[in-house]
């Protein structure tokens, strides 16, 4: 059993689906992403505007958000920016997604922070693999920012440590200075005792 168990080691791990927030304000394009979307195994909650969308993102942890650019009220551009400007969705991955197709709508998404950008109408195999894209490299990003705190503390220990035997050792020179002294001192007294016989 234990070499069964070896032989399926190097293999990759099956990881938990990612939850995604899909926010568009056509209900039958959320309708048709929610359900193309689940069928491949994504978990989706969905958002008919961009208000309620930030308050979904408020309250439950998301593994990415896919926002359509173009929405009445509050657009896909400014809910990203809100996205980006709160300290407990900065890192949630954004694809932004729109109708429209000219370059310069890639350009705005990108420049507002957007990980990626898809025109409608997209094949759901390209956006599966963009989400897969995104989600992974937003897991690599978090491990790495977790291996550094691990590291920031570690080095804040060490630090700590080293300061502490800074400490000592200037102690131990204070206290071997005090020696010296003293032995001089009694060396200084038996030569004057020594020159007084």
């Amino acid at each position: 059993m234990a070499l069964v168990d070896e032989l399926f080691d190097d293999l990759p791990r099956s990881r938990a689906m990612p939850t995604i927030l899909v926010v568009d304000d056509s209900r039958t394009n959320l309708e048709v992403i929610g359900r193309r979307l689940t069928h491949l195994g994504y978990t989706i909650v969905l958002s008919d505007n961009a208000r309620e969308g930030l308050e979904r993102l408020a309250g439950r942890g998301f593994d990415l958000a896919i926002v359509d650019m173009v929405m009445p009220e509050t657009s896909g551009l400014q809910m990203l920016a809100e996205i980006r400007g709160s300290r407990e969705t900065a890192d949630l991955p954004v694809i932004m997604i729109t109708g429209r197709s000219d370059p310069q709508a890639v350009v705005e998404a990108l420049a507002a922070g957007a990980d990626d950008h898809i025109a409608k109408p997209f094949d759901f195999s390209v956006l599966a693999a963009r989400i897969d894209r995104v989600v992974e490299r937003a897991r690599r990003i978090a491990a790495l920012k977790r291996s550094n705190a691990t590291l920031d503390a570690r080095i804040a220990a060490r630090a700590m440590e080293l300061g502490e035997a800074r400490a000592e050792l200037a102690e131990t020179r204070a206290e071997r200075l005090r020696l010296i002294a003293s032995i001089q001192s009694l060396n200084d007294q038996l030569e004057r005792l020594g020159a007084g016989a």
